[in-house]
């Protein structure tokens, strides 16, 4: 198949051309393969290959509403059995998992060809796609810039063409942020509709979810009809809508959506972002919906920090865990993960229980805004994709931290305010994704808005408990109303050679 014709499909068009015998499912991986061995030496999107495995899988007879299309899983969370799952770390680089994540098994179940896994950041801890371990992942928009994290890896590749959809997961951020920055949809189902993790479970107690990234919105609601539901072992017995397909084929009602662009913990926004909602509202208010400014009236900085002692406290699990099935050493690990999983492991029981407890304080809050607005409408993103590089650790405080860590004192950084550097530094590109992971909430980052210089910057609605149906029903509507899945990077083969 012809790449530009691969390309003008997205992943329910490419199922058609299967189901219908226009092309086989062999024809279309390789056509992926092609275009991922075409970007790859630029913008380095997978860290394991398994073109052999998917060629042996795209040939066997295959079932479901995507048989045949080629896919992309996280390397964070999503195992394929006999594979390694590197989590972003050259620790785990090389152990193999002994079973399918459920997620993996479920797309599996679908005829979904998964044929490489995706870059993510060491234990997929940052905004950014740059591990020690395989190196930056960079932007189709602009090869200087982050695609985001953690999902980055798949947002890079599917904004490129390689796939028209990838596995990723959101444990305060990571599908959002990443379609943001490659002009993509990237919708994070509410807690417990859809299996997480590497077994199931509940990483980040429910905070963190799986999904995908995608270009249009029938992808991202034919994929969550596959992905969502209970399973043995699961926590939750969710109730899930009868067809998320259909309801994005629906008409949304006339909608009151609440929006606010000042970042919720006090940190500077960029006029782009601001500029994206306003772009927003315009539209919504040209579709008849009512659209107002309006505050969730939520401490969102305590919300912040109570997020934080619970990422560091996990890292800490995770260092742990990692050594305890490779034997290998604390600083084995990236600086940032070993200062903030040392962090963790100094934080008491008693401040993780109060943190955590307070959770439901933030749900409440929520659920009251949601009595009053239908939505909530924020940008995605403070600011523009950062530069590659950007958000390194300083020298400095790199030697201060080794310091820490050599003398075991790394318990002096949280009084030394270290969660509030964190906050500032860290959270405040990404102030606005926090509160749905937190709060359980489904959430949306859609495509509406393109910087003065050409860099891709999304708009978040944020919906009540169940508001999958409404997010997927309104994005619908404004990918009727301002197409984006035609818009494509300048990643010409030639323009790939000369930058990489």
């Amino acid at each position: 198949m012809d790449y530009s014709e691969y390309r003008s499909h997205d992943a329910t068009g490419l199922a058609e051309l299967v189901a219908t015998g226009q092309v086989s499912a062999s024809e279309l991986l390789e056509t992926a393969i092609a275009r991922l061995d075409t970007v790859e030496p630029t913008l380095n999107t997978v860290v394991r290959r398994l073109d052999d495995k998917a060629r042996v899988l795209a040939r066997e007879p295959l079932d479901g509403p995507f048989a045949g299309v080629p896919f992309l899983l996280k390397d964070l969370g999503q195992d394929l059995a006999g594979e390694p799952t590197s989590c972003g770390s050259r620790v785990l680089a090389d152990l193999p998992m002994d079973e399918n994540s459920v997620i993996v098994d479920r797309w599996l179940g679908a005829g979904l060809v998964p044929f490489a896994k995706t870059n993510t950041p060491e234990f997929g801890a940052k905004g950014i796609t740059e591990p020690e371990a395989f190196g930056a992942t960079r932007n189709p928009w602009d090869p200087s810039v982050t695609p985001g994290g953690s999902s980055g890896g798949s947002a890079a590749a599917v904004a490129a063409g390689v796939v028209p959809a990838a596995g990723a997961s959101d444990g305060g951020g990571s599908i959002r942020i990443p379609a943001a920055c490659c002009g993509l949809l990237g919708l994070k189902p509410g807690r417990g509709l859809v299996p997480t993790g590497m077994r199931g479970g509940e990483p980040l107690h429910g905070a963190a979810t799986n999904g995908v990234i995608c270009r249009t919105v029938r992808d991202a609601a034919a994929f969550l009809d596959v992905m969502a539901g209970p399973y043995a072992g699961g926590p939750y017995l969710v109730e899930r809508a009868r067809s998320y397909a259909e309801a994005a084929r629906s008409a949304p009602k006339r909608l009151r959506i609440g929006y606010e662009t000042a970042s919720p913990i006090g940190t500077p926004v960029d006029p782009e972002a601001k500029a994206a909602v306003d772009a927003a509202v315009a539209v919504l208010e040209e579709l008849g919906h009512h659209v107002e400014p309006a505050s969730t009236g939520i401490d969102e900085r305590r919300l912040a920090e109570d997020f934080l002692i619970m990422w560091f406290a996990t890292a800490a699990a995770e260092v742990a865990e990692a050594c305890r099935l490779t034997g290998a050493r604390p600083e084995d690990f990236e600086f940032d993960t070993r200062i903030i999983a040392a962090v963790g492991k100094a934080t008491s029981a008693s401040d993780y229980i109060a943190a955590h407890a307070r959770w439901a304080e933030y749900a409440s809050g929520l659920a009251q805004f949601h009595e009053r607005y239908d939505l909530l409408l924020t940008p995605t993103l403070a600011f523009p994709p950062s530069r590659i590089g950007e958000l390194d650790t300083p020298r400095w405080m790199r030697r201060a931290g080794e310091a820490l860590l050599r003398t075991r004192t790394a318990w002096i950084a949280t009084r030394a305010g270290f969660i509030d550097r964190v906050v500032d530094d860290n959270l405040g590109r990404t102030p606005y994704t926090q509160l749905a992971n937190i709060t359980g909430r489904p959430a949306i980052s859609v495509p509406l808005h393109w910087t003065v210089s050409g860099l891709p910057l999304g708009v978040q609605f944020v919906g009540p408990l169940g508001g999958e149906s409404v997010l997927l029903a309104l994005a619908g509507e404004l990918e009727q109303a301002r197409p984006w899945f035609d818009r494509q990077p300048p990643l010409a083969p030639a323009e790939l050679s000369a930058t990489s």
